[in-house]
């Protein structure tokens, strides 16, 4: 038998010390886990209840309640998301958005999520569980996030922070069969060198194996929950074994490196820290007081794993942050919240007995009973076969008295009240309402009065969501501080959105020289520095989709938002491919109208050019029937001189003939 390790034995027995202080709390969780199942009555309840001839069903309004409640609070799904501080980390921040988003899917959040919050509503405490999986991407690793049953956690009862954070550690205790633990550690199994048989048998195994407890109400429903199904394998290989994950906090010594030539500073871990000072250069530049360096201790998170009487491994988490997240309910600055089960657990139990009171009297009404005389009938075994026969019979002595029936008393109007007023206090506790649930009855007559019934009966949900960010958000700085440390090698991490867009980003991608093969720089590279991003989560709480984008399409209409910013609120599954067809049928439409306008211009200058040549045609035809006319009339002009000419030569001859024939008459005369 290997001997027991002083960690082992430390460990252990704070483990039996903290769940020795939680005993309380994990009896009145499992009658919370009860009551929500439908198990709400011990067996001498239902004992009792037999023997009064009363019901034992319950008038179960707990269940219902918190199914709505989980509905409302996961209608949608949240997302890990991260934004920049400044613009600088814009490009950053949507690595680490893509890396966290991915995280996420391969984590199964959204189923992850609501046992969650099942656990928050049931048992008051719900928790996460960030962790690396080894064996995924072939070898190489992957950062992901689970839930944790509440029952396997043990906390420092001395913790009063929400979070733990002041909790001295945190164990996680998970029950294994032999062959689970051959699964997970194969090694285990392996035969020592001097050895006769593996060392999983030289293992003390777990006999008290109860990591959930034993259920106090009776099995009414039939519920098989693990303390249940416990003992159901008791085969060869079914021994028990307890492996505790012991979470505590270290201080580890860091190292802020400063360069007077560069004038930049860096942190390194110790590791990095031996490689930087052995080299010669660093050591030159140290002498020269070019480089100094600080030591800076820093508090990390340090895993123990123990397994019977070993102390199976041991290692350091990149992370300030316990890598188990708790969610608590109702808080009580104690380890130990309440539940909302927990919180109406009176008022259903109230509800049972009026129930029952109002089934009783129901009893009584419908079958009334005989009070006869004593001695009045003989034989009242067959008095009682014959009252059941309607056409009986039935003889009885009258000088002892006549037989009567004692009326119950009606039951008064209140009473009939109470489990409709009972209910209404299980809802309004729990923050849900009947017009919350569907029911038409409930709502106001009019539209915009049913939304804004509607967003008031979401407040108490939204103040309890608000609490829920807290831890989800804690939870993704756990994964970026993890990723941070895990991501070292080259990874392209590929996001598939709704609308079948890719997004993709490669980190600590390499770039080299294509001439020496130099090392320039390493693109996205996570491991150096603390970015500047916070890590944030949506909403997940339901909302009208008709009212939004009512008005949604009333600020598009008014100009105040764009046509995307519109179309996101609405159930169009391809939002980007109708944007992009959109985009293009804008792009055609001006192009047409471009071209409908080139078109008319150039139709307008050819109507211009063409009433410009009809107008120098014209022109010309004129300049020449000018000339035509400028023709005839310089021929008629030296026509009419011809004419003038001849007719003056004319009339000159004739002057001169005249003369003559006067000359000769006056001669004659003489």
């Amino acid at each position: 038998m290997i001997k027991e390790d002083s960690t082992v034995k430390y460990i252990k027995e704070l483990y039996r010390r903290w769940t020795d202080a939680r005993k309380d709390w994990d009896t009145d969780a499992r009658n919370d886990i009860d009551f929500y199942l439908g198990n709400h009555f011990s067996a001498d309840e239902l004992d009792e209840l037999q023997t009064r001839n009363q019901t034992s069903v319950p008038m179960d309004r707990l269940y219902s309640a918190i199914e709505q409640f989980k509905a409302i609070v996961t209608s949608k799904p949240p997302k890990f998301s991260a934004i920049a501080r400044e613009d600088s980390d814009v490009r950053v921040s949507k690595v680490w958005q893509t890396i966290l988003e991915y995280i996420w899917d391969i984590s199964d959040g959204d189923e992850t999520f609501k046992q969650v919050i099942h656990d928050y509503a049931v048992t008051g405490l719900g928790y996460f569980y960030a962790y690396v999986d080894k064996e995924s991407d072939y070898g190489r690793g992957e950062v992901k996030f689970t839930h944790l049953n509440p029952f396997r956690v043990a906390v420092d009862p001395n913790a009063r922070h929400r979070y733990f954070d002041d909790a001295s550690g945190i164990m996680v205790s998970t029950i294994f069969t032999k062959f689970q633990l051959g699964d997970l550690y194969p090694e285990l199994l392996e035969i020592p060198e001097g050895e006769d048989k593996p060392l999983i048998d030289s293992i003390e195994s777990e006999l008290d194996d109860d990591d959930y407890p034993s259920a106090g109400n009776s099995r009414t429903k039939g519920s098989y929950t693990p303390d249940v199904v416990k003992d159901y394998d008791f085969g060869a290989g079914a021994e028990k074994y307890r492996l505790i994950e012991y979470y505590s906090k270290i201080k580890v010594n860091y190292y802020r490196i400063a360069n007077s030539e560069t004038g930049q500073q860096t942190i390194i871990s110790p590791e990095k820290f031996q490689e930087f000072i052995n080299d010669p250069i660093v050591k030159r530049k140290i002498k020269l007081k070019l480089i100094d360096f600080v030591e800076i201790p820093q508090t990390r998170i340090k895993l123990t794993c123990i397994l019977g009487q070993i102390v199976l491994y041991e290692k350091i988490l990149e992370t300030d942050i316990f890598p188990i997240v708790p969610v608590p309910n109702i808080w009580t600055n104690t380890p130990y919240p309440m539940s909302d089960v927990r919180k109406n657990k009176d008022f259903q139990r109230f509800l049972n007995k009026v129930v029952s009171l109002i089934t009783s009297h129901a009893q009584a009404s419908s079958g009334l009973k005989l009070l006869i005389p004593q001695g009045s009938v003989h034989d009242i075994e067959e008095l009682e076969r014959d009252w059941a026969n309607p056409n009986a019979t039935i003889e009885y002595d009258p000088s002892f008295g006549e037989p009567h029936f004692p009326s119950p008393q009606p039951l008064a109007s209140s009473i009939m009240q109470l489990p409709q007023l009972i209910e209404r206090y299980i809802d309004l506790n729990m923050g849900i309402f009947e017009m919350m649930q569907g029911q038409s009855e409930a709502a106001p007559r009019t539209y915009s009065a049913t939304m804004m019934m509607e967003d008031l009966g979401q407040r108490r949900s939204r103040s309890k969501l608000r609490d829920i960010e807290g831890s989800l958000r804690r939870l993704g700085r756990c994964i970026y501080n993890l990723s941070k440390s895990h991501y070292n090698f080259e990874k392209t991490f590929r996001i598939v959105q709704p609308n079948n867009d890719l997004t993709e980003y490669t980190v600590n991608k390499r770039l080299y020289d294509d001439k020496n093969q130099e090392l320039q720089a390493i693109e996205n590279d996570l491991t150096v520095g603390q970015f500047d991003v916070r890590v944030i989560g949506n909403s997940t709480m339901p909302s009208n989709k008709w009212g939004e984008w009512e008005i949604y399409m009333q600020a598009y209409q008014a100009g105040m938002i764009d046509r995307f910013e519109a179309l996101k609120k609405t159930e169009i599954f391809d939002k980007a491919g109708v944007l992009q067809r959109t985009d293009e049928m804008a792009k055609l439409q001006n192009m047409l109208q471009q071209a409908e306008e080139q078109i008319k211009n150039l139709s307008g200058d050819l109507q211009t050019a063409q009433r410009e040549t009809v107008q120098s045609n014209q022109k010309v035809e004129v300049e020449k029937f000018k000339g035509r006319l400028k023709e005839v009339e310089l021929g008629q002009k030296a026509n009419s001189k011809i004419q003038v000419g001849r007719l003056n030569d004319a009339v000159k001859l004739e002057q001169q003939r005249l003369r003559k024939h006067a000359i000769e008459d006056d001669k004659a005369k003489k």
